[in-house]
């Protein structure tokens, strides 16, 4: 079995049920810093990363933009100085989708 960050993240055009209770959380633990990500009201998951200064935390942010528009799904993304913070959910069905959390994984492989 491929793991999250292997896999291709999926086009969601609603109509599908998002992720919720025994299944959310299955797929939650897949996430190799499933510890740094957290599940907000089974809706969406969200993780802050630390950096040394201002300039480190924008190229980060700008690879994640460039991994977002490759896979076609889409973080909100807060930038201050030294930190990062990313949000995740399909918005197409108010909830989380295996795309948000193969997006998270693959994240987590840019650092």
């Amino acid at each position: 079995m491929p793991s999250l960050a292997d896999k291709t993240c999926v086009p969601c055009h609603g109509g599908v049920p998002s992720l919720k209770g025994k299944e959310l959380a299955d797929i939650h633990r897949q996430l190799p810093e499933s510890a740094h990500w957290i599940v907000v009201n089974e809706h969406h998951i969200v993780r802050k990363y630390s950096f040394p200064d201002f300039r480190s935390a924008l190229a980060f942010v700008n690879k994640v933009g460039e991994l977002a528009e490759d896979q076609g799904h889409h973080p909100d993304i807060v930038l201050t100085w030294g930190m990062v913070e990313i949000t995740l959910w399909t918005h197409a069905v108010k909830g989380l989708t295996e795309s948000d959390f193969i997006l998270a994984a693959k994240i987590d492989r840019l650092l």
